[in-house]
């Protein structure tokens, strides 16, 4: 008697329906690059006259970037559009970054001056320079000893 492998699900129509649309949402989650999620890696440090932001966004134009700074938070919006087969492109062999919109909040001090913040963008990194207030600045206040 010959051994048969037992496979309950051989084609995709034998596939129960709730598993089907399931096994469907995974392929099109790793077959679809805009489809991934994604959020840029950010630096914030600081030093003694500013907060410093600085994110990894590079092929994005920065005409698709959006910075907003509204009750105490910082919000940067953008999108890294993919790019279909250019001339010449025969097919992707393996897609590993990730496209599509993303959106990082941050929560911002209440010594950030909201009036004075700036942003550059160079060989795509974004920096977000966030001036603290004069109130929030480190002073130094010498002191006079006397002798009794």
């Amino acid at each position: 008697m010959p051994m048969i492998k037992y496979s309950p699900f051989q084609t995709e129509e034998d596939f129960p329906t709730g598993l089907r649309v399931f096994q469907d949402s995974l392929s099109r989650l790793f077959s679809e690059p805009a489809a991934r999620p994604w959020s840029p890696a950010v630096d914030i440090y600081e030093t003694e006259n500013e907060l410093v932001l600085k994110a990894d966004v590079p092929e994005i134009d920065p005409k698709d970037i959006e910075i907003q700074l509204e009750n105490g938070t910082l919000t940067v919006k953008g999108e890294r559009k993919f790019e279909e087969q250019k001339n010449g492109q025969k097919g992707f062999h393996r897609i590993e970054r990730s496209y599509g919109k993303f959106t990082r909040a941050f929560s911002l001090p209440d010594t950030v001056d909201g009036e004075k913040v700036r942003a550059d963008y160079k060989n795509g990194v974004l920096t977000i320079t966030l001036p603290k207030k004069e109130v929030a600045k480190p002073k130094t206040i010498n002191v006079q000893v006397t002798n009794n």
